[in-house]
């Protein structure tokens, strides 16, 4: 019988049986975190009560019925080998189509290393995505996997998945000040991002004779790391060179929606003549702020200069049209890689503290017609 590759978990606390094929991951005698057995999340009936062993097995009977008439009608799959890894991997929403590209790599790279792969979306609450690392330890996965939306507030979650003897790979985000509760991190170096993002504002200025440049930042999820990192690094990427103004930071939590209502305020501030460049954190954002220059009549890409990250298709092709100027490259392919880590570690081999992806820029200063600028 197949571990499903997309099983979405009941909320923490009173999980339901599981999906067809995760019977045999279920070890009730949880006790992460310090908590006693009897308060383990457990099998619940309708009215919530605790049922026994006889419960527990009469469940899994039925559940293997369940399959087999699924299988009738669907097609068997192949069957996995004995003792397949089960990953619990806790997205933190689908934002933007960064979020959902990243999502869909990991589902695919799991269904290929033929791994049970338990999906949580978290919608953008840390409160949601610490529910689901705790039903992943219920559940006793092999390896914990997540997206945290903030850097910190995770200390009593990762102690209770450490003390289950569950490893942790984060994906795309750190964490702050817990170094030693999760085993690696996979993602985009994003303070390279933020300097890549300077360094092409350093060479446009340097081309186009600029003397005087104002820059307003629409930045992401605040306290996140690719928000903390993507601006410390285009700030130090411009230090010590007075042409540049940073007029404000705000918070466009990678929200397309909010890039627009960024952009909109920051015109009404500053007006369309006080602003020579946005430096945005994201694609979503930065379509927003396209929309909203171009309702007001702006140019962007020529009376505004606009630097984005990620490499959506849709943002490459609005640089290839002379709507952005810069793209700094943040690939959400992290699936094949990641589940190689997974892999080697239930192999018990070592693996390596963080991995970065190969990533770049594409500019309006370079060849647009090279068949490798293309975006995801």
């Amino acid at each position: 019988m197949q571990i499903p590759v997309a099983w979405r978990l009941p909320p923490a606390g009173c999980l339901q049986s599981p999906a067809p094929g995760l019977a045999k991951e279920i070890r009730p005698a949880y006790n992460g975190g310090g908590k006693k057995k009897e308060d383990a999340p457990c099998f619940c009936t309708a009215q919530g009560g605790k049922k026994g062993d006889n419960m527990r097995k009469m469940a899994v009977l039925l559940l293997a019925a369940l399959a087999l008439l699924l299988g009738g009608c669907a097609g068997r799959p192949a069957e996995p080998e004995a003792g397949s890894i089960v990953v619990g991997f806790s997205q933190l929403g689908a934002e933007s189509s960064w979020r959902i590209a990243n999502t869909e790599s990991v589902r695919a790279a799991a269904e290929k290393y033929g791994f049970g792969l338990m999906m949580e979306n978290a919608n953008q609450k840390q409160e949601k995505q610490i529910d689901a690392l705790r039903s992943f330890i219920a559940y006793r996965v092999d390896v914990i996997v997540f997206s945290p939306i903030v850097e910190t507030g995770w200390h009593n979650v990762l102690t209770e998945a450490r003390q289950a003897g569950i490893p942790v790979i984060l994906v795309d985000r750190m964490i702050e000040g817990e170094d030693d509760l999760y085993t690696a991190y996979i993602g985009a170096d994003f303070y390279a991002e933020g300097r890549r993002a300077g360094e092409y504002l350093i060479r446009k200025a340097d081309a186009e004779g600029m003397t005087s440049v104002r820059i307003a930042e629409i930045c992401g999820t605040p306290d996140s790391t690719p928000m903390r990192d993507r601006q410390r690094g285009f700030r130090d990427a411009l230090a010590g060179d007075e042409r540049f103004r940073i007029l404000e930071s705000v918070n466009g939590d990678f929200l397309q929606s909010k890039g627009e209502e960024c952009m909109a305020a920051l015109l009404d501030k500053y007006g369309r003549d006080g602003i020579d460049v946005i430096y945005s954190h994201n694609d979503s954002m930065t379509l927003g702020a396209l929309d909203v220059m171009e309702k007001n009549g702006i140019a962007p890409g020529k009376e505004i200069l606009v630097i984005t990250v990620d490499g959506e298709k849709e943002a490459v092709n609005a640089l290839k049209a002379g709507r952005i100027n810069c793209v700094v490259q943040c690939t959400p392919d992290l699936g094949g890689d990641l589940m190689r880590l997974v892999q080697d570690l239930k192999a018990g081999k070592e693996i390596p503290r963080v991995t970065h992806p190969a990533e770049g820029a594409f500019t309006d200063l370079d060849d647009l017609d090279d068949p490798s600028v293309v975006g995801f």
